[in-house]
């Protein structure tokens, strides 16, 4: 009797890549929760994701925390404007971003999530909006997340929650240069959504530290002071 042969082993295949790029993980997450066709069997994606730069990558958010933009009282005007804004930005026109300042407790953070859920209801999964929130402390991180953000079919709000910056923080030099658009620009398809207990964002001393340090006040303080005045 032959002796029996041991079945040849297949050709092995060369290995992928185990270690992709940050920025590739993190865009083909959004590909697989924001599916190009819109069909009636598909899963209706996550409507927010929290921006985490240590690893480069978005976390979906089931549920947000919110409540309904019937419930907020004494800010009409406030609301009709960011609705108007976000049904713009939703329908891809222009937009503004936008910075709602005020004393804490009065609805600020509030209005932005009641506006977006408001803006959703009724869209399509392919036409949602998505909500991402990026905390203060990772502010300086902005324009590698609008790298990622930038070739996304989906449209999205940035939302950052109580933006202030104190001492030497120079982090602010980051958002000023996303709010002026840079050389490439700020991405069509995203907005900023800042709340502050600021108007100006920046601490009273601060701005007294740089017009101290100056030789002409004005330009000491021109650039922190209008920071503010770059959002719409």
């Amino acid at each position: 009797m032959p002796p029996s042969r041991r079945p040849k082993k297949p050709p092995r295949q060369p290995a992928k890549n185990r270690t992709k790029d940050p920025l590739t993980r993190v865009a083909e997450a959004l590909e697989r929760a924001y599916p190009a066709h819109d069909g009636a069997d598909s899963a209706t994606p996550a409507d927010g994701f929290v921006w985490h730069p240590e690893t480069a990558s978005l976390t979906g958010v089931p549920k947000i925390s919110r409540i309904p933009i019937s419930l907020l009282r004494g800010i009409d005007r406030q609301a009709d404007v960011l609705l108007a804004n976000t049904r713009r930005h939703a329908d891809g026109l222009p937009a503004n971003n936008a910075l709602l300042w005020g004393a804490r407790g009065t609805g600020k953070s509030s209005l932005v999530k009641a506006a977006h859920e408001a803006v959703n209801d009724g869209r399509s999964s392919s036409r949602r909006l998505a909500l991402v929130e990026i905390h203060r402390e990772d502010v300086e991180t902005l324009p590698r997340l609008l790298v990622i953000l930038r070739d996304s079919p989906r449209r999205f709000i940035l939302f950052c929650d109580d933006l202030t910056f104190e001492g030497q923080d120079a982090s602010y030099k980051a958002l000023k240069s996303v709010l002026e658009g840079g050389i490439e620009g700020r991405p069509d398809n995203v907005i900023l959504y800042a709340t502050s207990n600021r108007r100006h964002m920046m601490a009273r001393e601060m701005i007294e530290n740089e017009r101290a340090a100056a030789i002409h006040d004005t330009e000491a303080i021109e650039e922190k002071v209008s920071l503010s005045d770059r959002f719409g």
